[in-house]
């Protein structure tokens, strides 16, 4: 195996941790409005998240970093094929950043309600962004010869990638659903569990249409082992939530994310961009990539530092592993 190969794994592995990671606290996002009923269990659900959220996103800067330094051509083409829906997205993470920190540091009602908006839609909005912006990826885009995007963005907002975002965004809910009742204890954890049944019911109809579409279009063998354990890894997570085993029923979700991420880039394999205009005109890992040299440098400094990041988070998930409920926050200081 060459080393652009091996660098296209070790990318897909890191957008795979990222929506592993990104997904649930996403979903709590958007749950503050879903599913919390008042003021108390709006901070109860932020809290699940608040020690990890931003851990959770440095797996998209080291994905983001680590596809800027291997494959060059790819990420200049991403980044400005989609920079508008790219853009809402960091836009988005940002605002979302400012408003965990923000929302309580003062005790006017209207200023904490407002940045508790602004943090369910900053985590609506990428959670179905990002899987318009895969679909596309994997379906293909308008390149020309010089490997540039020539389309509108109209263009990006068609059937499949549209239903892309509305898989990421359920399946993204569901997974931060039963993370809540992982975390939570108290009416707030029977809830949560009753509304997984429903909303992992939709991502689960979402789901099997989607990868269908996509292993009918492009997929092989190996794809279609992958979609099959995304379909039954989602039906176990059901069961399991529905048995009130709230750990196996998180760790089957997670399952799902990995398996279906797994299976978008087997099908996109050996492309990183295909192009509708012209097979010849796609983006390959071959033609995209940088030089040995540097991806035999990038591979020393990858060996060196991610298992320093992979322990140091694991210890933050280690020290807040603990339930959280109404009864543990305490009323605000100011």
């Amino acid at each position: 195996m060459e080393l652009h190969d091996v660098w296209f794994v070790l990318i897909a592995v890191l957008w795979t941790g990222y929506f592993f990671l990104e997904g649930f606290d996403f979903g709590v996002g958007v749950l503050t409005r879903l599913l919390a009923r008042d003021r108390a269990e709006k901070r109860v659900l932020i809290n699940t998240i608040g020690p990890v959220w931003d851990g959770n996103e440095v797996w998209l800067l080291t994905a983001g970093g680590a596809t800027f330094a291997a494959f060059p051509e790819w990420y200049a083409t991403l980044f400005s094929g989609f920079y508008l829906p790219l853009l809402a997205i960091l836009i988005c993470l940002i605002v979302r950043g400012v408003a965990f920190e923000y929302r309580a540091k003062r005790p006017e009602e209207n200023w904490q309600r407002n940045w508790e908006t602004a943090i369910f839609w900053t985590s609506l909005l990428p959670a179905f962004l990002w899987g318009v912006a895969f679909g596309n990826i994997v379906q293909g885009v308008k390149l020309d010869a010089d490997f540039e995007y020539v389309g509108t963005l109209g263009d990006l907002l068609n059937p499949y990638a549209l239903l892309g975002g509305l898989v990421t965004l359920t399946l993204f809910t569901f997974h931060g659903t039963v993370f809540t009742a992982l975390k939570t204890v108290g009416e707030i954890r029977e809830r949560a569990r009753k509304l997984a049944l429903k909303v992992g019911l939709a991502a689960a109809v979402l789901a099997l249409v989607f990868l269908l579409w996509t292993q009918v279009e492009s997929g092989d063998g190996t794809s279609l082992v992958a979609s099959g354990v995304a379909v039954a890894s989602l039906v176990a997570a059901l069961g399991a939530n529905q048995a009130g085993r709230e750990g196996w029923a998180f760790t089957l979700s997670g399952v799902t994310i990995v398996a279906a991420v797994a299976m978008l880039f087997l099908t996109l394999f050996p492309n990183v961009m295909p192009s509708t205009l012209d097979p010849a005109w796609s983006l390959t890992v071959t033609n995209a990539s940088s030089s040995p040299y540097t991806l035999k440098i990038m591979t020393w400094l990858a060996v060196l530092a991610t298992p320093l990041v992979l322990l140091y988070q694991g210890w933050t998930y280690w020290v807040f592993r603990k339930r959280i409920g109404t009864q543990h926050i305490a009323d605000p200081v100011h």
